[in-house]
């Protein structure tokens, strides 16, 4: 893998930090010191500043409740509350694998190993949600989440600052409708991608806005009876499972 992302990837440094150690001479490969992204292996001796990198063989991961009204992000710059705010201090360097918007909540996964994160968020895993949208559900609708379509303008759900204009949506892999009531449609999906406010731009392109939206699953991991706001660590089954995965998929951490 490249160089930089070695490092992200075995160490408590970002991506970006490791891109400015390698860019100040402060990393070595076998001994010769290195100021581009080169491809290295697992065999290689690196070090930063002098200091061997000791390849991880553990790793953690906890799931957490997010509330509405908080970001998945590390820092604001307009103040508002991040998921950190609510996890005790030792999970600052966590990574989140995937986002859920500001008004969204539920299933969030982190951990400590980014090789892990990346697989994960490029997984086709199941994700379960449940919804609420505003209007009746017709069998336009009903016909996309079977079939999938694409939509070339799907901006309407999307954040106003997104680049992502267009995109596809796979058929959902289950759905049901729970319920119509006040002009609401209340619904239980199953997908297996996690593409940019999917969910909310998949509603927008048929005029339904998402009102309340909640993961309640990823894979066999699921919320169970954690409260909002709250986070445990995998179960040794939900970690046997994750084990499994990475095993078949080749994953190195």
């Amino acid at each position: 893998m490249r160089l930089n992302k070695f490092i992200s990837h075995n160490t408590g440094y970002s991506r970006r930090e490791a891109d400015r150690l390698i860019k100040d001479g402060k990393v070595s490969v076998n001994g010769r010191v290195v100021s581009d992204f080169i491809e290295v292996s697992y065999e290689d001796k690196i070090r930063i500043n002098g200091r061997l990198i000791k390849k991880k063989t553990e790793f953690t991961m906890i799931v957490y409740n997010k509330q509405k009204g908080e970001l998945v992000t590390k820092k604001d710059d307009r103040g508002r509350k991040i998921i950190y705010d609510s996890l005790p201090s030792g999970f600052k360097k966590f990574i989140p694998i995937g986002r859920l918007d500001f008004a969204s909540e539920g299933l969030l996964l982190l951990t400590d190993a980014p090789a892990i994160a990346d697989s994960l968020m490029k997984s086709d895993i199941e994700r379960m949600y449940y919804l609420k949208v505003k209007g009746e559900v017709g069998n336009d609708v009903i016909n996309a989440m079977k079939d999938g379509f694409f939509a070339k303008d799907a901006t309407k759900g999307a954040h106003k600052k997104s680049q992502i204009k267009s995109m596809e949506f796979k058929p959902f892999l289950a759905y049901s409708i729970l319920g119509s009531s006040g002009g609401y449609t209340k619904l239980k999906v199953i997908i297996n991608e996690g593409q940019n406010r999917e969910l909310r731009r998949f509603f927008g392109c048929f005029d339904l806005e998402v009102m309340d939206l909640k993961r309640v699953s990823f894979g066999r991991v699921n919320l169970g009876m954690l409260k909002d706001g709250k986070w445990r660590y995998l179960t040794a089954s939900e970690y046997e499972d994750l084990r499994d995965f990475l095993k078949i998929n080749s994953v190195r951490y």
